[in-house]
C-alpha cells in the first residue's frame, strides 16, 4: 500500500548521467558551464526565499534522474532490449536535456551549499527529503519546472503487520551482514573489490542497529547507496513507492551482492564473534606479494589470527596504510611513466615502503609519488581527424565568434596538417604491421631449422633484416608538434573566449593558466623538494587536473609576466616551456625528470608587444586582433549579446525587441571601445528596464501598456544622456579645411578629423595647436617644405604654413594659399615624404568605416596600403569610392579635377630642391 501524497510545483534538477538520488542522502551535483539551467534554477529559488522571508534550504526542489533506455518512465521493464545502443542512448540524454528525457520519479531535496571551484564549473550540494512522482513538466525554459506528487512514510497498521515486520527483519539481517562481508573484503582483498575501512563499517553498524521497523523504507534507501547496484535497478527502487516493495527489491540485490563476496574470500561461516575465514593459495600469493603480513589459515570453531573478539581486524591503522601504498602501487603502473620517471618512481616507493608512517619524510615522499602518478604521460585525448571534422570545426568557430577571419583561417590549416600527417601515419602503421608479421612468421620457422644440426645463415640474415625494417618503418612515423599561438589586440575583443572555442573545436581538454602578476620563477618550473610545502609549476597542475597530455593550454595576459627579480626570472622560465625544439623534456623542479608538453596546444594572449621580452617573442606566432567595428558589433550585439541578456534577465525573446537602429545608437553613442564588454553592459541595463516596466504593467493589471519595442528616443530615458558624439562632414566649402581619417588608439572605431590651416599677418613662422606629438610635428615641417618647394608650380604666393600631418596637411595648406576650397565629403590619410611620395599608413580599416558613418563620399588612400582595404566590410565599399594615390601631385589632381595650375607641362613627382 503507498502512502498518501500532496501535490506541488517546484524547481526540477536533472542530475547527471548514472546519477541517482535517494531521499535521506547528500548528493555533490556537478554543473559545467554548459549547464545554463543550473543557475537560472538557483536564481529562482533565491528569489523565492527572499520574497517568503525564508533561507535557500527551506525553498523545495525536485531531483529528477535521466530516463533509462531499458525502462519506461514508471520504472517498467521494456520488452524491446537493445543494449549495444544503451550508452549511446544515455549519453544523448546527457547531452540533450529535454522533459521528456526525465524520468518519472524523483526526490524533493533542500540545496545546502554551493561549492566554488577553478575555472566556470561549481558544485551543488542537495540533501534528499521526500521521493515525488513527476505528474506533468510545466515548464522547460530557462529551468525545468514540474508538478509533482510527493511520498511520505507508510501508515501505522501498515507497520505492524506480519509481512512488513518479516521483510523489515531481513532486510535489517542483510545489511549487518553486508557491511560486515565488505569490511572483511577490504581487510584480504583490497585491490579487487570494493571494502569499507573498520571505522566506517563500525559507524554503519551502530546506525543499522538504531533503526525502527518504522524506518524500513529509509533504511532500504540507505542501503542503495552501499549495495552495488545496476542504474536501472537503482532508478527501480526509487520508483518503490510501496514500501514493501521497496525492502523486497533492495534485500535481492544485498543478496546477490553478498553471494558474490562468498565466493570470492571464501568465507564459511559468519557469527557475532568469530568470522572463521579460507584463503586459497592464490589469494595469499597476491597478499604476500603486496608485503602485507601474512596470516595464518584459522581452524574452524575459533577466533581467527588478526581479528579482534568482534571480528575486527587488529593493528588497523597498519593495514590501512598497507592498503594506501598497494592503491599507489597501481596507480603507479596504470601511469605508464616514461622510462626515466617509471625508474624515479620505483626507487622512491621502494623508500617509502621502507619508511615508518611517523616519519615527516613519509608524506612528503607519498605526496611526490601520487603526483608522478597524476601526470598524463601517455594518456591523450583520441582526435582523429574525418572528412567531416573541418567544416564541423568552421561552424562551431562561426557560431561562437563573427570575423577574426585570420585566427580562424590558422586553425583551420593546423587542423588540415594533422589530418594529413594522421593519414601518412595510418600508412605507416599498415606496412609496420605487415612487416612485423614477416618477422613474426620467419621467427617461427627458426625451431624448425634449429632441429637440423646447422642453423641456415640465409634465415638469420632474413630475420635480422625483416627487424631492421621495422625500425626503419616506425621511424617515419610523424610526430604532430602544436604550433605556439600570440592573440594580441585591445581587451573585450574575444581572445580569451576564441581559445576556449579552439578547444571545443578540436574536442581537446582546456585549461587557463592567468600569467598577469606572476613573478616567481617557481611557479613556472616548481619548487624543489627539499622546501617545505613544495609543490609543482602550474603547467604540471594543468596537466594533473585535465588529465591528458594534449590539451589546449590558455596563457592569459602573457604580456603582464613579471620580469628579473630576486625570486628569478618568469619570462625567461617561459623559454624553455613555449620553445618546440626544448619542450618535448621540459623538466619541472619539484618533478625533476623530463616532461613531454610538445603535445600542448599553447595559446597566449597579450594587450601588447612592447612589455614581452624579445626572445620569448620569437617562439610564438603572432595573430592579431584589431578592435570590433561598429559593423561587426552590431552583428556581435544581434546574434549573441541581444539574446543573451534577454535570458539572463529572465525576459523572453518577445517581451523586448531591438531593432539595428537601437543597437547602432547604443554602439555609437553610449560606448567607445575595442571589444564588446560595455556594450553588453549597457544591453543588459536596458533588459532590466524593460523587465522593470513588464512586471509594473503586470503588478497594475494592465498589462496591454507594456511596449516590447524598443525606440532610439528611449535609451536617453534608460541609459542617459549621450556620452560620445561623432564628427559628422562639414557641408559647407571653405579654403583651407580637409577632412583627415583617424583610428582611435583606444578602441576598434575609426573617425575623421578636421585639419584647419589659418593665415595671419606675421613673420612666416609656424603655430601649432592642439596636442601634437614629434612625429606630428615632424610632419608639419615636411609639408610645409614641400608646399615652399613647389610654390611656383602651385602658383603660390605666400610661403606660409599651418598644421599638417601629412598628405591632409599639404592639401590644407594648398587648399588656403590657392583659395581653392576641398569637397566637403572628401576625406584623405597618409604621409608622404620630401619627395612627393605618399607612404603607407595603418588602421585603413578603422578609418575607412569610420568615414563611411560619417557621411564621407570619397577617401584617399596611398597606394601600399590597396592590400589593407581589402579586409573592409563590402557593404562599405559600396558605398565609398576610394582612390589611391602614389605621389602628392596625384591627390591635387583627384581633390581639384578642373584647376589649372602655372606648371601644367610638369606634373610627373618632382624632387625636394633643398
Amino acid at each position: 500500500m503507498a502512502p498518501a501524497s500532496q501535490s506541488v510545483i517546484a524547481p526540477v534538477i536533472p542530475l547527471a548521467k548514472g546519477t541517482v538520488l535517494f531521499p535521506g542522502s547528500v548528493l555533490r551535483v556537478p554543473v559545467p558551464p554548459s549547464r545554463s539551467d543550473i543557475p537560472a534554477l538557483i536564481s529562482n529559488v533565491y528569489t523565492r526565499a527572499s520574497k517568503g522571508s525564508r533561507r535557500v534550504d527551506e525553498v523545495p526542489v525536485i531531483c529528477v534522474p535521466l530516463s533509462s533506455p531499458l525502462l519506461g518512465r514508471r520504472g517498467q521493464l521494456l520488452l524491446e532490449k537493445d543494449p549495444e545502443r544503451y550508452e549511446d542512448l544515455l549519453e544523448a540524454d546527457s547531452r540533450n536535456l529535454r522533459k521528456d528525457r526525465l524520468y518519472g520519479y524523483g526526490v524533493t531535496a533542500k540545496i545546502t551549499g554551493i561549492q566554488g571551484q577553478n575555472g566556470a564549473e561549481f558544485i551543488l550540494l542537495v540533501q534528499g527529503v521526500l521521493r515525488a512522482s513527476v505528474d506533468k513538466v510545466t515548464q522547460d525554459e530557462p529551468f525545468f519546472e514540474a508538478k509533482v506528487s510527493t511520498h511520505g512514510e507508510p501508515a501505522s497498521r501498515e507497520v505492524n503487520s506480519e509481512e512488513y515486520q518479516e521483510l523489515f527483519r531481513t532486510l535489517k539481517r542483510l545489511s549487518r551482514e553486508l557491511v560486515s562481508y565488505l569490511r572483511v573484503s577490504a581487510f584480504l582483498l583490497s585491490s579487487g573489490s570494493a571494502g569499507l575501512n573498520p571505522l566506517l563499517s563500525r559507524r554503519l553498524e551502530q546506525f543499522i542497529a538504531r533503526k525502527q521497523p518504522a524506518e524500513g523504507g529509509s533504511l532500504a534507501d540507505f542501503m542503495m547507496n552501499v549495495v552495488e547496484a545496476s542504474y536501472e535497478d537503482k532508478l527501480q527502487v526509487l520508483a518503490a513507492v510501496d514500501v514493501r516493495q521497496r525492502m523486497q527489491k533492495v534485500i535481492e540485490l544485498m543478496e546477490r551482492q553478498v553471494d558474490d563476496i562468498k565466493g570470492n574470500i571464501k568465507v564459511t561461516t559468519v557469527t557475532s564473534t568469530a568470522i572463521p575465514i579460507h584463503i586459497d593459495q592464490e589469494d595469499m600469493d597476491k597478499i604476500n606479494k603486496r608485503n602485507i603480513k601474512k596470516m595464518q589459515i584459522p581452524v574452524l570453531g575459533g577466533p581467527p589470527a588478526g581479528f579482534n573478539f568482534n571480528g575486527m581486524p587488529a593493528g588497523g591503522q597498519e593495514q590501512q596504510d598497507a592498503d594506501e601504498l598497494q592503491e599507489l602501487e597501481k596507480k603507479i603502473e596504470e601511469a605508464k611513466m616514461t622510462p626515466d620517471a617509471a625508474k624515479v618512481a620505483e626507487r622512491e616507493l621502494k623508500r617509502l615502503k621502507q619508511m615508518n608512517p611517523a616519519q615527516a619524510e613519509y608524506q612528503v615522499v607519498r605526496t611526490y609519488l601520487e603526483t608522478l602518478a597524476e601526470i598524463p604521460w601517455s594518456v591523450i585525448t583520441d582526435d582523429p581527424i574525418g572528412t567531416g571534422t573541418l567544416e564541423a570545426a568552421r561552424k562551431q568557430l562561426d557560431n561562437d565568434h563573427y570575423g577574426i577571419e585570420k585566427v580562424k583561417k590558422r586553425l583551420l590549416s593546423y587542423l588540415t596538417i594533422v589530418r594529413l600527417m594522421q593519414k601518412a601515419n595510418e600508412a605507416v602503421d599498415r606496412q609496420v604491421k605487415e612487416a612485423e608479421q614477416e618477422t613474426v612468421a620467419l621467427e617461427s620457422s627458426k625451431p624448425a631449422a634449429e632441429e637440423s644440426a646447422s642453423l641456415d645463415p640465409e634465415l638469420e640474415e632474413k630475420i635480422k633484416a625483416s627487424g631492421l625494417k621495422v625500425q626503419m618503418l616506425k621511424s617515419k612515423r610523424r610526430t604532430e608538434r602544436a604550433p605556439i599561438l600570440l592573440l594580441i589586440g585591445p581587451p573585450g575583443v574575444g581572445k580569451t573566449s576564441i581559445a576556449r572555442s579552439i578547444a571545443t573545436a578540436l574536442g581537446r581538454q582546456f585549461h587557463r593558466i592567468s600569467l598577469g602578476g606572476v613573478r616567481d620563477e617557481a611557479e613556472i618550473r616548481g619548487h624543489r623538494r627539499t622546501y617545505v610545502a613544495a609543490m609543482p609549476g602550474l603547467f604540471v597542475q594543468g596537466l594533473r587536473k585535465v588529465g591528458v597530455a594534449n590539451p589546449v593550454f590558455l596563457l592569459d595576459e602573457i604580456d603582464k609576466l613579471g620580469m628579473a627579480n630576486h625570486n628569478g626570472d618568469p619570462s625567461a622560465a617561459m623559454l624553455e616551456v613555449l620553445d618546440p625544439e626544448q619542450n618535448h623534456a621540459f623538466t619541472d623542479h619539484y618533478v625533476n625528470t623530463p616532461i613531454d608538453l610538445s603535445k600542448v596546444l599553447f595559446i597566449a594572449t597579450a594587450n601588447s608587444l612592447d612589455t614581452i621580452p624579445g626572445p620569448l617573442l620569437d617562439r610564438m606566432e603572432i595573430l592579431e586582433f584589431s578592435g570590433y567595428t561598429t559593423l561587426e558589433k552590431r552583428h556581435i550585439a544581434s546574434r549573441h549579446l541581444v539574446p543573451k541578456q534577454i535570458r539572463v534577465n529572465g525576459l523572453q525573446e518577445d517581451q523586448v525587441k531591438f531593432s539595428d537602429e537601437v543597437v547602432s545608437k547604443i554602439i555609437e553613442s553610449y560606448t567607445r571601445e575595442s571589444g564588446v564588454r560595455n556594450l553588453e553592459r549597457e544591453i543588459g541595463s536596458v533588459c532590466r528596464a524593460k523587465a522593470v516596466e513588464y512586471v509594473e504593467a503586470n503588478d497594475r493589471g494592465q498589462p496591454e501598456t507594456y511596449r516590447a519595442e524598443l525606440t532610439v528616443e528611449d535609451l536617453e530615458a534608460i541609459l542617459g544622456i549621450e556620452r560620445f558624439e561623432d564628427e559628422i562632414a562639414e557641408k559647407t566649402n571653405q579654403p583651407g579645411i580637409v577632412t583627415g581619417l583617424v583610428a582611435y588608439s583606444t578602441g576598434g572605431n575609426g573617425g575623421i578629423l578636421f585639419i584647419e590651416v589659418l593665415d595671419m599677418p606675421g613673420d612666416g613662422s609656424v603655430e601649432l595647436t592642439g596636442n601634437l606629438g614629434k612625429v606630428l610635428m615632424e610632419s608639419v615641417k615636411v609639408a610645409r617644405s614641400w608646399v615652399r618647394n613647389h610654390a611656383y608650380e602651385l602658383g603660390l604666393t605666400l610661403p606660409k604654413d599651418g598644421p599638417s600631418s601629412g598628405m591632409a596637411q599639404a592639401i590644407a595648406l594648398i587648399s588656403l594659399l590657392s583659395g581653392r576650397p576641398v569637397p566637403p565629403t572628401m576625406a584623405m590619410t597618409g604621409e608622404f615624404q620630401l619627395s612627393g611620395h605618399v607612404k603607407r599608413v595603418g588602421g585603413i580599416k578603422e578609418k575607412v568605416i569610420g568615414a563611411y558613418r560619417a557621411g564621407v563620399k570619397t577617401v584617399l588612400l596611398p597606394a601600399q596600403n590597396e592590400k589593407d582595404a581589402r579586409e573592409v566590410p563590402a557593404e562599405v565599399k559600396d558605398g565609398l569610392k576610394i582612390i589611391y594615390v602614389s605621389h602628392i601631385w596625384e591627390a591635387i589632381r583627384q581633390v581639384w579635377p578642373d584647376a589649372q595650375w602655372p606648371n601644367q607641362t610638369n606634373l610627373e613627382p618632382i624632387q625636394a630642391r633643398l
